[in-house]
């Protein structure tokens, strides 16, 4: 009689009769935090084995753009190259501004304090830096730059509490998608320290006793199931949940509004639910990366953006993935973009942004939209007026993005959600320290067990505050962490 597994019950390790496999950490997952806890658990003597779904290393870490968010400390040598001084107390209230109502004040703390040696570490790997500064409003420099603004530092409200810096740091890549250069030199780290990388090998479940405490994994690989023994820990670094559209639909129902998910196949949630079969507990699994990249051409964000009642809810100078956040808020698909001759540009056309209604006037506009009379002009007219003497009373735009729209002819961009590209990821996960230790709803430690990047909720865990890189610097820094103290759970 065959043994069914689920990676929502733990297997009893009384239920073992032999280990195949015995290591003193078993780390599930090889994308940037998986990398990053190998390396650290390698390198504090421990031996490790690594398993990974897939036939290679990389997972979403290796699809991005590589991008990793850093400072403090008074600045990387990018930062200070620039003419930036990033003190730590700005970096920290930044992070816990970004981490929302519920920001984990420890991680926020720890990172910021940490940022520039984990900048040096990333760089001793081999990670190459260009100490050079694009400005501007970017999704990712098209060359092999590396500073640039990649999130709401100049905006309202982060502005008024920590002072303004760039921290987007790219590796010295041309053109988009440094996650590859990134993850292969991670993985080469983990190749030279010999950790025993076990491919094409899925997790099933948990191994556990009646305690809960967790003592292995078991695992399909070749077609054979195997029981691995953790004699320290085993570490969960198995990407979100995005792909796994049921639970998508059970704890983020908004997202599946879009139909643009940012993610691999191992993305599936798979690491959250084994987490959880031990009495760990998941938070934060409404939110998300959830993004409308409307930028650049930068003129754009000289206009406003509406909803289908023609009302504005967001100053559009703020971070692409802030504006998509409070899109998906709004009721309704239609959102529109109003611009005026002298800030229209053809938005790149990975938006899937067409006109949606143009004319001479903006009550000409209003009506080809089929919006009621007066809701969209007024909207205008009050924007405007502000506009026109430097403020931006209702929604605090930055002076240097305002600019009346009177110059015909006009213009609305259809943003419809059902349509244009708004691409989203999860940021809930695993409950964890800052060790990366997974904890109960009580917030107590499940023996022998730790998580890391989107398998866990680390620093990012609010759609309204995300920047980019802050995934892989919550990856490739927590997983360090993970990996260091599961290789010395006792020190």
């Amino acid at each position: 009689m065959s043994i069914e597994f689920s990676p929502s019950l733990p297997f009893r390790v009384s239920q073992v009769k032999q280990w195949d496999i015995e290591a003193d950490v078993l780390i599930v997952g090889f994308g940037a935090a998986g990398a990053c806890a190998a390396i650290e658990a390698s390198r504090a003597g421990a031996s490790v084995v690594l398993f990974e779904a897939a036939s290679g290393n990389g997972g979403t870490s290796a699809l991005s753009g590589g991008e990793i968010y850093l400072g403090g400390n008074g600045g990387t040598p990018a930062q200070r190259a620039a003419g930036f001084t990033d003190e730590t107390g700005d970096l920290f209230r930044y992070l816990m501004m970004a981490g929302g109502p519920d920001a984990d004040e420890a991680k926020a703390r720890l990172y910021a304090e940490e940022s520039l040696s984990h900048y040096e570490w990333l760089v001793a790997q081999g990670v190459p830096y260009k100490n050079t500064f694009v400005p501007g409003k970017l999704v990712e420099p098209a060359t092999d730059d590396c500073l640039i603004w990649s999130g709401s530092e100049q905006a309202w409200p982060f502005s008024e509490q920590a002072k303004p810096c760039p921290r987007g740091h790219t590796p010295q890549w041309t053109g988009w998608g440094g996650g590859r250069l990134l993850m292969d030199i991670l993985a080469a780290r983990v190749e030279e320290l010999k950790v025993d990388v076990r491919y094409d090998s899925r997790v099933l479940a948990l191994v556990a006793d009646d305690a809960n405490r967790v003592h292995g994994l078991v695992v399909r690989s070749d077609g054979v199931t195997r029981f691995a023994r953790a004699r320290n820990g085993v570490i969960l670094c198995a990407g979100g949940f995005v792909m796994n559209r049921d639970m998508v639909r059970k704890h983020a129902p908004h997202l599946m509004r879009s139909d643009d998910p940012i993610g691999t196949p191992g993305d599936d949630g798979t690491g959250i639910r084994l987490g959880m079969s031990v009495g760990g507990a998941a938070i934060h699994m409404n939110e998300a990366f959830s993004s409308l990249p409307f930028y650049a051409p930068e003129s754009l964000v000289k206009g406003i953006i509406v909803n289908e009642r023609g009302q504005r809810f967001i100053n559009e100078d703020a971070y692409h993935g802030r504006i998509g956040h409070h899109i998906l808020q709004q009721l309704g698909d239609r959102i529109y973009l109003l611009v005026d001759s002298e800030t229209y540009e053809p938005p790149i056309e990975l938006l899937r942004v067409g006109i949606a209604a143009a004319g001479d006037t903006w009550e000409e506009v209003e009506q080809d939209l089929g919006m009621t009379a007066g809701t969209l002009t007024h909207t205008v007219e009050t924007y405007n007026h502000h506009a026109a003497q430097g403020q931006d009373p209702l929604f605090h735009k930055a002076a240097a993005w305002l600019k009346p729209l009177t110059t015909g002819p006009f213009v609305a961009l259809d943003c419809r959600i059902d349509y244009a590209f708004y691409p989203h990821f999860t940021l809930g996960g695993l409950d964890t320290l800052p060790n990366g230790q997974v904890l109960t709803d009580q917030r107590e430690p499940v023996p022998g067990l730790y998580a890391a990047g989107r398998t866990a909720c680390g620093l990012p865990r609010w759609g309204g505050g995300y920047s980019s890189g802050m995934s892989l610097a919550d990856a490739t820094f927590f997983g360090r962490q993970a990996g260091k103290h599961a290789a010395t759970p006792g020190a």
